[in-house]
């Protein structure tokens, strides 16, 4: 099946009284549930007046924020895992990690968490903190350009991208996770009401005398959602897209960053090597997930390709690669 033919339906969504309508209904609809489950909220009404400033502004805005809306729809998922903390649905995994951890990856008899702690400095905290704040501008800055350059290739790479996540949030309920830092601050015991902490990411708002990761954790959707770590998979998704659609040098970037990223994980106490390498595979399965369902054609090859002539410019057709 030819899964890059044209739709003869035109490209691009004009502004109607039904799309102003839906937009409009959509907004108050998530307005009013996210301050009735989750209590109000200013990130929600910024969210939603965002959406609504680039939808109005005009035709190029609401091409972008309609294609941003795979990203839109992953923070609602995340935001509304408050709701439903998946402590509840199974046992919290934190002796028996530890110590497999500490099996598999030892050194010197310590977990790899154990062993940067006692040898951190200020040269990795510096870097790790830098690496770690990559995790989704570097997503979001690549897939702006892939917006622009090619929306075919910006959808391949923002639906994976959601879909690497779904995967995640699925092990997070399956298999709920201590991070390390809760061992080393309060053991093996388990309790359900332990804030977000930045652990060793800390000592980068310390250096700089800043709040950027104290404001982050005290967000947390859920402390028990280390494995795996999507911190891991996320850079993994850029830089497999990054290859595809041949970006030559700056995928040499998106390797650093990645490898970066994989370091700051474990050397912040974050994420166990464990929680890394369930993340990586994540990233494999999603991906090869989604390019398998891309490939095959069918219903799902037509929403992707529906969604792409959504957010065309009218004049224009992107290169299919």
């Amino acid at each position: 099946m030819d899964t890059t033919a044209p739709l003869t339906k035109p490209a691009g969504t004009p502004l109607t009284v039904r799309t102003a309508l839906t937009a409009i209904g959509i907004s108050i609809l998530y307005l009013v549930l996210a301050a009735s489950l989750l209590g109000f909220k200013t990130d929600q009404l910024i969210l939603a007046g965002l959406f609504n400033f680039f939808f109005f502004l005009s035709n190029p805005t609401r091409r972008f924020i309609l294609g941003f809306t795979v990203f839109i729809v992953f923070w609602v998922l995340f935001d509304s895992m408050k709701l439903f903390p998946n402590y509840r649905y199974n046992t919290v995994h934190i002796a028996d990690l530890y110590h497999l951890e500490k099996s598999l990856f030892s050194i010197d008899g310590l977990t790899p968490n154990e062993f940067a702690y006692l040898h951190r400095n200020t040269l990795f905290d510096v870097l790790a903190g830098c690496f770690y704040l990559c995790w989704i501008p570097v997503p979001l800055a690549f897939a702006g350009y892939l917006f622009y350059k090619d929306k075919d290739a910006f959808f391949q790479f923002a639906l994976s991208f959601l879909l690497v996540n779904l995967i995640g949030f699925v092990v997070y309920y399956a298999c709920p996770a201590a991070p390390p830092w809760y061992v080393q601050y309060h053991g093996f015991d388990f309790n359900a009401h332990t804030p977000g902490n930045t652990a060793g990411l800390g000592r980068w708002d310390d250096y700089f005398h800043a709040h950027v990761f104290a404001g982050l954790y005290a967000k947390s959707s859920n402390v028990f959602a280390a494995m795996p770590s999507l911190h891991a998979a996320y850079p993994l998704t850029v830089l497999f897209y990054g290859i595809k659609f041949h970006l030559r040098w700056i995928n040499a970037l998106f390797a650093l960053i990645m490898a970066g990223i994989w370091f700051a994980a474990v050397y912040s106490g974050h994420h166990y090597v464990l929680d890394v390498l369930a993340g990586i595979a994540c990233g494999f399965i999603g991906i090869s997930l989604f390019q398998y369902l891309y490939r095959k054609g069918g219903g799902f090859t037509r929403f992707v390709k529906r969604y792409v002539r959504a957010v065309e410019t009218p004049s224009a057709q992107s290169p299919r690669p």
